[in-house]
């Protein structure tokens, strides 16, 4: 009896336990954010990610009247970020903004010092096209001329990326592969450095954002031979599709999702979410986000984004295998 009676007080005692810890993160949910909010991203500034970070930040910031800090760890093709917030408390204070090369990775290398598990998807932001650019001297008119020109140059033409497993890297090789051209990667630091390199003509191609490209598409410094979504963007509506170029079925977009350390409470996950929700539905936000090229803003939940990256590890695992792509 006496024994039942201590079985019966230590359940309660663990009972009670779990309904204050409960309580507890409600209350830790509620005040969020009570104190500055870290935001990493995981390449240099200017780039894509980058820009919508910020936007989402200086808008978190008024709304919740706390301050949100954009804080660029580039390095080590996004390793460097991503295990940083891997490693970070769990309290909602630390977040990712992340986009494929979390999802690519952990394939691409062959030792990271994180995995998928150790994030939570929290929204999908949007997502957005990319544009295909060539130096203005490379005689080429169009994406055909391309192709064939590389064709009857194997090996000579070389392709940019922010680094190797980046968004521009792989929406760069699945057109190699899918062309069926042999062309040379080459890795940089940032978006913007690559694009300048074609533009001085140390290197003949591209693909990367709207808002980067489109600027000296206009100026004359490169020439866009084709956007990467299956239907024209509306920030650049005169520039076929690669699909129409006659890469059928060629389609990428960069996404930008918002991650917290995998054991984030839940009902700060939900207050995380419940808060950039609302700011994606401002006009103001939603007009800023479409002139950083972001042509579909999602706004999509934690299920639905932890469903949609997965699928896009397993798409471009695919691509990484094809290719043979390693990074070390």
């Amino acid at each position: 009896m006496r024994n039942r009676k201590k079985l019966e007080a230590g359940l309660l005692g663990l009972v009670l336990a779990l309904v204050t810890a409960i309580a507890c993160m409600g209350v830790h949910a509620q005040t969020w954010p009570s104190r500055q909010v870290r935001i990493i991203i995981p390449f240099t500034a200017g780039g894509g990610v980058d820009t919508v970070s910020r936007i989402l930040a200086d808008k978190l910031g008024a709304t919740t009247g706390q301050s949100f800090v954009v804080d660029n760890r580039p390095g080590a093709g996004g390793n460097i970020a991503m295990e940083l917030v891997a490693k970070a408390g769990p309290d909602g204070y630390t977040l990712l903004s992340g986009t494929v090369t979390i999802a690519i990775n952990p394939t691409l290398y062959s030792k990271v010092n994180y995995k998928i598990e150790d994030f939570v998807a929290v929204t999908e932001v949007g997502e957005a096209p990319l544009l295909l650019a060539v130096n203005p001297s490379l005689p080429v008119r169009s994406l055909a001329d391309l192709v064939k020109l590389a064709k009857a140059r194997p090996g000579e033409v070389h392709f940019g990326s922010p680094g190797t497993g980046s968004g521009g890297h792989l929406a760069s090789e699945l057109f190699r592969i899918m062309a069926g051209l042999d062309m040379i990667h080459v890795p940089y630091k940032g978006a913007l450095q690559a694009l300048h390199d074609v533009i001085g003509g140390q290197i003949e191609m591209v693909i990367s954002t709207i808002p980067a490209i489109l600027p000296q598409v206009r100026a004359g410094r490169v020439r866009a031979l084709g956007q990467t979504g299956l239907k024209r963007s509306p920030n650049a509506p005169d520039i076929p599709t690669l699909d129409e170029g006659g890469i059928k079925g060629y389609t990428v977009a960069v996404w930008y999702i918002i991650f917290a350390p995998a054991k984030t409470p839940l009902p700060i996950i939900n207050r995380i979410y419940a808060e950039l929700a609302k700011v994606l539905k401002l006009p103001d936000v939603q007009e800023r986000l479409k002139a950083a090229g972001v042509d579909e803003i999602v706004g999509a939940g934690p299920k639905q984004a932890a469903e949609f990256v997965k699928s896009e590890h397993a798409r471009w695992a695919k691509v990484i295998q094809a290719t043979g792509a390693k990074a070390d």
